[in-house]
């Protein structure tokens, strides 16, 4: 299992929701949180077996900036 991490623009609860569905439909993500109260808005993602790069994709095609730190 590894873990990544991104710097995003998901700033509340109403966004973390937009962006549940979009997560939840990588395969490979077994958990993800973010961080709203972190000035960086960070993302975390346990994952195996995904591209990070789509990782990105997905939070990018939920309406969200997601920089890989």
């Amino acid at each position: 299992m590894e873990k990544i991490q991104f710097k995003t623009n998901i700033k509340c609860g109403g966004c973390v929701a937009q962006v549940t569905p979009h997560l939840n439909a990588v395969d490979g993500i077994s958990h993800w949180q973010v961080d709203t109260q972190n000035p960086g808005k960070i993302l975390t993602v346990e994952f195996e077996g995904v591209e990070p790069k789509r990782i990105a994709e997905a939070v990018q095609t939920a309406g969200f900036k997601a920089e890989k730190i």
